[in-house]
């Protein structure tokens, strides 16, 4: 099994999802199991809230998994305020400061 990890440091905004969408899509392409290391993005809003849960649902569809294996406080607090944790099913890290 391929496993790919990604690390983002872009901010996921509505004025930055349209940049990283293809990325993020080549990404779960190319593998079978797609680690997201989004310790590093400072802010997230609800565009980019739609964007990780149409990156969770595409890599389901093709039959792959894709996990979200470090958190920043941002991604942290959009993830509980939208009460997403169980959706996205995997355990909230937040990286050492």
């Amino acid at each position: 099994m391929s496993v790919i990890r990604r690390a983002f440091t872009e901010d996921f905004t509505i004025y930055r999802v349209a940049e990283i969408k293809p990325d993020l899509l080549e990404v779960i392409a190319a593998g079978e199991r797609i680690e997201l290391d989004l310790a590093q993005v400072e802010r997230i809003d609800s565009a980019g809230c739609q964007l990780l849960m149409l990156a969770k649902r595409e890599a389901s569809a093709a039959g792959k998994t894709l996990a979200i294996v470090a958190h920043s406080p941002a991604v942290q607090s959009l993830i509980e305020f939208y009460n997403l944790a169980a959706w996205f099913g995997d355990p909230l890290v937040v990286a050492a400061q």
